[in-house]
């Protein structure tokens, strides 16, 4: 079986969403997410998917989210030690897990943002419209961000060593700051980027985060085109295509306050435009598994999903929540992804690259 990962836009409290939701897939069905043969990102499910790609676990990430340490990790196949190994030793992997969940902003030196970010962006949109996402018409009027990217980039540079995941298909999701067209940084078509720019430039929310240059363009945060992405993988040839979207509900999405009416109408364009995305698959014979926060998730996710006291409390709830709408999936026909073990050759490419990350270290 042919299957793609999709990891959906959310802000920190999406990304511990999206942690919680792939603990609780990995947990009821014994299949590895870095086994996926596409794994596709969008802002902070691209930060995600780096580690996802890489062979990070799930229950690693959770425990790192939730503040614990490698000895309360239980290293059943000696990914823990590798992964130390590979970042400098227990320690080390420890000091970095704390950064896990972004915590540190950082002002860009740069003139003051006064007025639109992207002139080129905003007069594009004004011109043609119905080409883009009403996100990406704001999003060059907005000022430009103020806030550095470099935590980001640092982030994933300390996990993933080299230029890139050990993992064929990997793609960050960004959006030209110019045109405002779709880019996967990792495929063949886009500008060469380490995974440190790709996912800092997936992550850039326009008026917040300063855009990053790769190549001599300016990139920001793919949401702007998409809070999913997942009509990417059309025409990939999978058999089966998992998305966990942190912005979109089933949920009845009620509330009386106007950050609440706020919250569910941009809950409400994102599940349109998911619906949409899906159609494309289905219409070309794909199974789609799609997972969306229910209303608890939502409840307790709340309106700011940069709110990082809630990203704990957001983890283990998706946890919870996700294991028991899978569970409610069994006999329905729901194609699920198959048990597995990761491939020899991905293990024995990572004990290589530990060796030699314990060699560095020393």
């Amino acid at each position: 079986m042919k299957v793609g990962l999709v990891l959906g836009a959310g802000g920190v409290v999406g990304a511990a969403w999206l942690i919680g939701a792939l603990e609780a897939l990995a947990s009821e069905t014994g299949w590895d997410p870095s086994s996926a043969d596409h794994v596709v990102g969008t802002s902070a499910g691209s930060v995600v998917g780096a580690l996802i790609a890489d062979g990070i676990a799930p229950e690693y990430l959770a425990a790192y989210t939730g503040g614990r340490t490698l000895d309360e990790v239980e290293d059943v196949d000696g990914r823990v030690a590798r992964l130390a190994a590979r970042v400098g030793g227990p320690e080390k992997l420890d000091q970095v897990a704390e950064r896990l969940s972004g915590d540190e902003l950082k002002l860009q030196l740069a003139p003051p943002p006064i007025g639109p970010g992207s002139w080129r962006l905003a007069i594009n949109t004004l011109r043609h419209p119905r080409r883009h996402a009403p996100s990406a018409m704001l999003a060059g009027w907005l000022p430009r961000g103020f806030v550095s990217t470099a935590p980001i980039s640092a982030l994933i540079e300390t996990f993933v060593v080299g230029e890139w995941p050990d993992h064929p298909n990997y793609w960050a999701i960004a959006a030209d700051y110019r045109t405002g067209e779709r880019v996967a940084f990792g495929r063949e078509d886009a500008p060469r980027a380490t995974v440190g720019q790709a996912v800092a430039s997936s992550c850039a929310i326009p008026g917040f985060y300063h855009p990053v240059g790769v190549e001599g363009r300016r990139y920001v945060d793919g949401g702007v085109c998409s809070m999913s992405n997942l009509d990417l993988l059309a025409g990939q040839g999978l058999d089966l295509v998992i998305c966990l979207n942190p912005t979109s509900s089933m949920a009845e999405i009620a509330g009386g306050t106007p950050a609440e009416r706020v919250g569910g109408l941009v809950r409400g364009m994102s599940g349109r435009r998911l619906g949409r995305e899906a159609r494309k698959l289905r219409d070309e014979g794909t199974e789609l598994l799609i997972v969306q926060p229910t209303d608890e998730d939502v409840a307790g996710m709340g309106i700011n999903l940069m709110a990082r006291g809630r990203r704990v409390e957001v983890m283990e709830r998706a946890r919870q929540t996700t294991a028991l709408a899978l569970r409610d999936l069994r006999g329905t026909g729901q194609l699920m992804p198959e048990r597995n073990r990761r491939a020899p050759g991905r293990r024995v490419r990572r004990a290589v690259r530990a060796e030699r990350a314990v060699r560095r270290a020393a």
